[in-house]
């Protein structure tokens, strides 16, 4: 959770029930959502992306987590979820998303672990009124994925092999179709996520030269 907390995204990270997340929304936002399966790399690639860009990486698993530490009941609900190897309730996870933007002094986000599923994505349009720039794919076969989160080892309660199972099923049935969706619109970049981590960044640089090409900035290290 490195570059959240330096945007102050993992504090207080608790949800205001009664608060309307689409008051305020900032105009000139740039989104990316990084999409893949379970153990794809992800986070790993966010935590390259965000200093190397200038963007403030937020985890859409992270900021469940964090909601979790706090013992309130909608973290309680989460770990339900994530024993039970089930999707948590849109609302929730988009209302803990914006939160954390509204906190941020940066207005270009790198977003991984969302949107998981069409609600996911239906609710973060008509709640946070944004569509991303792109969808980062990291593209990775169900053998490698399940491969690697059997050997990482984190202690996380979704790591077993029968939660795996459940996860990538998840992926499969709920994600896959968002990515297709936003295939169909022209915003999908699919990378191969079967290489070494560093081999897979510098295919992501390229992606992100062209956005920023598009936006008129300088294609180079920030």
């Amino acid at each position: 959770m490195e570059t959240m907390e330096k945007d102050g995204a993992a504090q207080e990270a608790t949800v205001t029930p009664n608060k309307d997340v689409s008051e305020g929304n900032p105009k000139g936002y740039t989104v990316i959502y990084v999409s893949g399966g379970p153990g794809s790399g992800k986070s790993t690639q966010c935590a390259k992306i965000a200093p190397y860009f200038g963007f403030c990486h937020l985890s859409a698993g992270d900021l469940l987590e964090a909601e979790v530490e706090t013992g309130s009941e909608y973290g309680k609900m989460i770990e339900d979820c994530k024993k039970e190897g089930r999707l948590v309730p849109s609302d929730l996870v988009v209302k803990l998303l914006q939160q954390a933007m509204q906190r941020s002094q940066n207005k270009k986000f790198v977003i991984d672990g969302f949107p998981r599923n069409e609600e996911n994505r239906a609710a973060a349009e008509s709640i946070m009124k944004i569509e991303p720039d792109f969808v980062l794919f990291l593209d990775c076969s169900e053998e490698e994925m399940k491969r690697r989160l059997l050997n990482r080892n984190q202690g996380r309660v979704d790591d077993n092999i029968n939660t795996i199972q459940k996860r990538l099923k998840v992926y499969f049935e709920c994600t896959l179709p968002v990515i297709n969706y936003y295939s169909a619109k022209g915003k999908v970049r699919k990378i191969d996520a079967e290489r070494s981590p560093q081999e897979v960044f510098e295919a992501i640089k390229d992606v992100f030269f062209e956005l920023k090409e598009k936006h008129g900035e300088t294609a180079g290290h920030p």
